[in-house]
């Protein structure tokens, strides 16, 4: 990480996710950050939808500085996460895709594959997506388009920032 600012971080997803969820709640509570799981990610059955919500609505709301979701797969938590207005969440599988989702997307939520991404090769990709910093300029222009679709707006109509 680039600074030592202790952030919040709010946590979820589903049981095919939870093994993921607890490697990275360690790493993150290792690096002096709070680390806090929202829903249930036990690893008993319990539905994704759940938990992105939760996590999207503490971002949203402030409550947390960012979200990490996982599911089985890293798509559902995103779906559903992408749902609550103001929520950038952006699957990655790498460290350079968590790293440009900050960059180009002021992504705000990180879902992550519980089925496809071991617990330990997760760690470097919460690493980046947390050290990533939006550049603005065009891509500021482009979140705003964001912003325009989800109030129901065509973006090409939008006078966003250049």
């Amino acid at each position: 990480m680039s600074d030592t600012k202790t952030l919040t971080i709010a946590l979820g997803g589903d049981h095919r996710g939870a093994a993921a969820i607890a490697a990275i709640r360690g790493h993150l509570k290792a690096l002096g950050h709070e680390a806090v799981p929202m829903g249930r990610i036990s690893g008993e059955p319990c539905d994704y939808p759940d938990g992105a919500y939760l996590v999207g609505r503490a971002v949203v709301e402030e409550r947390a500085d960012w979200g990490i979701l996982a599911c089985g797969s890293g798509i559902g938590v995103s779906i559903a996460a992408n749902k609550v207005p103001g929520v950038r969440a952006a699957f990655c599988v790498d460290a350079q895709a968590a790293d440009m989702t900050r960059r180009h997307n002021d992504a705000n939520v990180l879902c992550l594959s519980g089925d496809r991404t071991p617990p330990e090769d997760c760690l470097p990709i919460v690493d980046a997506f947390l050290a990533g910093r939006f550049e603005g300029d065009r891509h500021a222009r482009r979140v705003a388009k964001i912003a325009a679709i989800e109030r129901g707006e065509n973006p090409a109509d939008v006078n966003a920032p250049k």
